[in-house]
């Protein structure tokens, strides 16, 4: 079989950093921040993904970053679930861990290291009242011009919304839970 024809590249052009924000009720906002990561790595780009609740558990996106390493990072400093799934950390140690996270993201934000940060369940961190909505604000206005910044997870505040340029609201249609079928590998974690 001949090898493909080469596909044609768009043009260069400077980058112009974004402030994305994933959120919504229905499924996929980690996964579609993970998309984005591996379109970034397909051109070269650095990018870490900081996961913010995340972090007691074994999720196949920890084995598939390490498929992507060196040019994908992926930090869960979460302490898993607040509040359910048998969560018994008191809420102070969640609180901590957050904004552990967010001290991690600034500092690789600011690194000049990353052509992408992703922010995973931020926005739920924000909403469950472990980080501070002054802190993220914070963040987000010092985010260097050619860095692209993802916020994700559901309940973002409008403060976020209004800094974004561009958000996306993922809506549940239909679940597989609702019929009773239990979270499956490779689609829900």
């Amino acid at each position: 079989m001949p090898d493909p024809p080469e596909r044609q590249r768009l043009p260069e052009k400077p980058r112009h950093g974004l402030v994305v924000v994933v959120t919504g009720e229905g499924k996929g906002k980690t996964t579609s921040c993970l998309g984005m990561s591996v379109r970034a790595v397909g051109y070269g780009m650095k990018v870490v993904m900081i996961q913010f609740i995340k972090g007691s558990l074994h999720y196949g996106e920890l084995d598939g970053a390490k498929r992507l390493a060196p040019e994908f990072e992926l930090l869960p400093m979460g302490k898993g679930f607040v509040g359910i799934r048998g969560d018994s950390l008191p809420f102070e140690a969640h609180r901590e861990a957050a904004r552990e996270a967010l001290a991690e993201a600034r500092e690789r934000m600011l690194s000049g290291k990353y052509d992408i940060v992703i922010l995973d369940e931020v926005n739920v961190a924000l909403h469950l009242g472990l980080l501070d909505l002054a802190d993220v604000l914070s963040l987000i206005r010092e985010r260097p011009q050619n860095v692209h910044l993802i916020l994700s997870g559901r309940h973002a505040h409008e403060e976020v919304i209004r800094l974004a340029h561009m958000v996306s609201e993922v809506r549940s249609v239909k679940h597989p839970f609702d019929a009773g079928i239990e979270a499956e590998k490779g689609i829900d974690y």
